[in-house]
């Protein structure tokens, strides 16, 4: 919430919870964490294959000068390259690789017990994602797999460059579907992790990636409250993040059902205002404008009006502050918020 947001100091969410219930800013995060609203079977697939490393000699060796060696920045001590052949490679981009470095990347990256080199080797994996072609081979070859296995790495850099590769690796539909077994170990992360990390940041960005389309938001019909709760505790770029979800989420009608009914702290609405910084303004009026556009039948609604504390009540109910906001943000500088506005209002 721009210059005048909370920044909490606290080690994680469940920490800062005291701090948040008190201010009445996030009612119902609490069960949310506690694992009334998730809860989740810790055996699942990215638990099986999380951190499993083969005490199998790799594939491959990062050839000294190679490309590889170059864009991970990592050190490579090594027999030199027979004709010269790896050093070809430097003068190559990440999306012409052959698929064996890629190959021998991933067995390096299972074999490796240095953080530093697995955060180097994500990163190059990573980099080497924003290309079709190596996202198509990093699912062929079961990297996928092999990569979000490290979401439950010990070194919390090292689950940075997880999520970032992940990221990259989500852009491409067809490995979504093998990325979606994820979500619940994603949600954890940002729910366990200090507020305002990379962290959580990286999980978030994931996210939006895999609600652009309407194919798996269904994985995210538990974590509303989570999302409102961020984006009344986080600084700026983390509300950002997480408001983008929730607008990717509420652009599809078969979630506002959902939605609506999900806890939502009550001072979200508080955020509808002039102080807010404008990038996270036009996003809540976004969210908020699809909001509005949903319809609900006298019966949905009057049963809505006796769940306490939930998202209907907070913003769509006639008691809610928010028209009265809006009205506010009417003479608001910005020519596109007070645009926003007023297709809300009208």
């Amino acid at each position: 919430m721009g210059d005048g947001s909370i920044t909490p100091r606290l080690g994680n969410m469940k920490a800062f919870l005291g701090l948040v219930a008190g201010a009445g800013a996030s009612y119902g995060l609490y069960k949310l964490i506690s694992g009334e609203s998730f809860k989740r079977n810790k055996k699942s697939a990215a638990n099986e294959s999380a951190g499993v490393r083969s005490s199998q000699p790799s594939e491959g060796t990062l050839q000294p000068g190679s490309l590889l060696a170059r864009v991970s920045g990592l050190d490579v001590v090594g027999p030199r390259p027979v004709g010269g052949a790896s050093g070809d490679l430097a003068h190559q981009s990440p999306g012409n690789l052959d698929p064996q470095h890629l190959k021998m990347l991933l067995s390096c990256l299972q074999t490796s017990n240095n953080t530093t080199d697995r955060c180097r080797i994500l990163l190059t994996l990573g980099n080497s994602a924003a290309f079709t072609v190596n996202q198509n081979l990093l699912r062929e070859f079961e990297g996928i797999h092999i990569i979000a296995g490290f979401l439950s790495d010990p070194a919390p850099e090292v689950r940075v460059q997880t999520l970032n590769a992940l990221n990259n690796i989500c852009m491409n539909i067809q490995n979504q579907e093998q990325i979606k077994v994820y979500v619940p170990q994603v949600l954890e992360l940002i729910e366990m992790s200090p507020v305002n990390s990379e962290l959580q940041l990286g999980a978030l960005r994931l996210l939006t990636n895999l609600s652009v389309t309407d194919k798996h938001q269904h994985l995210l019909k538990g974590s509303i409250t989570l999302l409102l709760s961020l984006v009344v505790v986080s600084k700026e770029t983390l509300q950002v993040q997480a408001l983008k979800v929730l607008v990717n989420l509420s652009s599809n009608p078969d979630m506002m059902d959902d939605i609506v009914q999900a806890q939502a702290p009550a001072s979200v609405v508080l955020l509808f205002d002039a102080r807010t910084a404008s990038a996270v303004l036009l996003r809540l009026l976004t969210f908020a404008g699809n909001l509005k556009a949903w319809r609900a039948s006298a019966q949905v609604a009057d049963e809505l009006r006796r769940k306490q504390d939930c998202l209907f009540r907070v913003m769509l109910d006639e008691s809610s502050q928010l028209h009265s906001r809006l009205v506010q943000l009417l003479s608001h500088p910005d020519v596109e918020i007070q645009s926003q506005v007023a297709r809300i209002l009208t």
